[in-house]
């Protein structure tokens, strides 16, 4: 097994559970973009912040050559329903066939590129035969003491069982990744394959454009293009994080900015609901009340094809990151998508956010079944609004 992990400032902490995992005979483990600076990770993000500041954002997994999984969900508990604080929305597509070999192509790519380094050669001391064992051997003590619901010796039968019906219900249809180049970071040039891809498939659009954004921060220029898609008839609806429920305060407040735009340019706007029960059946009890955030990374173009990947709709993941995805024309898993993207947006899930009659933001939703309104942002104390609104006045509408 090869694993190629992205490396901001603040995965150092996991460092020893890296290394001695590497030390398994059959694991090989690298790090993309790393700090040089393992004991002081801040310091190369002040001195070294052009190169430091370029993540790799792509998620992909690819088995035996065989079959692969794209999409916006990383490795952690949010992204599995196992965090006691929040858990996330989220969305892979399983691939097979002829793109695997692509989807490889694209892991080797960025596992040979001169931003990957391998994490034997960054930690301090050499890690054997002992460390892996203790590392292991802590793992299962604490997955047996949360009750943790993905056991690692689950029954076999169970699990081929699981893949036939994945098997079974798989759409057969035309699909290609659209990936950004690794050399993009080396270089210190804009990773934009993926955002210049999606440019010009809105541009293409007839009817519809639907699409599910944890951090939606569109420059002026994607204003502009909703305004257009309006004007011809496009219909463009989106959902995103609600302020109760975005886990990143600065993206939020990027987005809030242009919320008013937005709506006066046409589109559908809905945020997510941090109170809502319908992904927690879902989640393992592990969760208890969490509450709900999004992270899904997709889109339905005119109901006959749709892109699932890393692609977040902001600057960072448009010019400084790298992202990744799959492309795939299909009417039927189309109206799949969009079956899914209409649980997020459903009242009892979101916020349908409009301008009322005198051009003030409101935001509505059901309640037992009535209809409620708000004129601040909803579930969220003044302490929080307040801080969103400090983090509006600053210069960092490109790092969002």
């Amino acid at each position: 097994m090869r694993l190629l992990v992205d490396d901001p400032f603040y995965n150092k902490a996991s460092d020893p559970v890296k290394a001695a995992l590497d030390a398994h005979p059959n694991v090989e483990i690298r790090l993309f973009n790393p700090a040089s600076n393992r004991r002081w990770t801040r310091l190369d993000f002040i001195l070294d912040f052009h190169r430091f500041n370029r993540r790799m954002h792509n998620k992909l997994m690819v088995a035996d050559n065989a079959a692969a999984i794209v999409g916006g969900r990383n490795i952690g508990d949010h992204y599995y329903g196992v965090n006691t604080h929040a858990n996330f929305r989220d969305l892979d597509v399983l691939a097979v066939g002829p793109v695997v070999r692509d989807l490889s192509g694209v892991f080797e790519r960025y596992w040979n590129s001169a931003s990957s380094v391998p994490i034997a050669t960054i930690v301090e001391r050499a890690y054997g035969a002992a460390d892996l064992d203790a590392i292991l051997a802590r793992l299962r003590r604490e997955i047996a003491a949360a009750d943790y619901p993905y056991p690692i010796d689950q029954d076999l039968g169970e699990l081929a069982a699981q893949g036939a019906e994945l098997r079974d219900n798989l759409v057969w249809a035309h699909g290609r990744i659209i990936a950004d180049d690794p050399a993009a970071v080396v270089a210190g040039k804009e990773a934009d394959v993926v955002v210049t891809f999606i440019r010009g498939r809105v541009a293409a659009l007839k009817e519809e454009l639907l699409a599910e954004a944890p951090y939606f921060v569109l420059p002026a220029g994607a204003q502009a293009t909703v305004r257009a898609l309006h004007d011809r008839n496009v219909r463009v609806r989106v959902l995103t994080n609600s302020l109760a429920s975005n886990n990143q305060l600065a993206a939020h407040s990027g987005y809030a900015k242009t919320r008013r735009r937005l709506l006066e340019n046409g589109m559908e706007l809905y945020e997510l609901r941090a109170d809502t029960d319908a992904f927690r059946p879902g989640w393992s009890l592990v969760s208890h009340r969490s509450r709900a955030a999004l992270h899904t990374k997709a889109m339905v173009f005119d109901g006959e094809a749709v892109f699932i990947g890393s692609f977040n709709l902001d600057p960072r993941s448009a010019v400084i990151n790298t992202e990744a995805g799959l492309y795939i024309e299909s009417p039927e898993l189309a109206e799949r998508l969009a079956a899914y993207m209409a649980t997020g947006v459903a009242p009892a899930n979101s916020y349908r956010v409009r301008l009322d009659t005198n051009g003030r933001i409101v935001w509505e939703t059901e309640r037992d079944g009535e209809v409620v309104r708000y004129r601040d942002e909803p579930e969220t104390g003044f302490r929080r609004r307040l801080l969103a609104n400090l983090v509006k006045l600053l210069p960092i509408d490109s790092q969002v």
